[in-house]
């Protein structure tokens, strides 16, 4: 992912951005502990998640997204992190295809 991804910076987000060898796009995040007890963790994890499965997914093309937080992340409202979100999506790089999945 560092070696061949892009990466889009947010206010108090990363969007590392990879070619998916898979016909399919995969999400994944990073949400560092920051000083945070699990239970706020778990919140920011939980929206995020939603997030990204109503407005990201659906008009995503198959590639890798790691998502990765920053410390001001906690403090943000649903409407700051759903704006935050979609300027990073806009700003995304369009990538060319991935390797064609290896034969089992």
């Amino acid at each position: 992912m560092r070696r061949e991804g892009k990466r889009v910076r947010g206010s108090q987000l990363e969007l590392r951005v990879a070619p998916s060898p898979l016909s399919c796009a995969r999400v994944g995040f990073i949400i560092p502990k920051h000083g945070q007890n699990s239970v706020a963790r778990n919140r920011l994890k939980r929206r995020l998640r939603e997030l990204v499965r109503v407005t990201v997914l659906p008009s995503l093309v198959p590639q890798d997204l790691v998502i990765r937080t920053l410390p001001g992340a906690y403090a943000m409202s649903w409407t700051a992190l759903s704006r935050d979100v979609a300027s990073l999506v806009k700003r995304l790089p369009t990538l060319p295809a991935g390797a064609p999945e290896p034969a089992p």
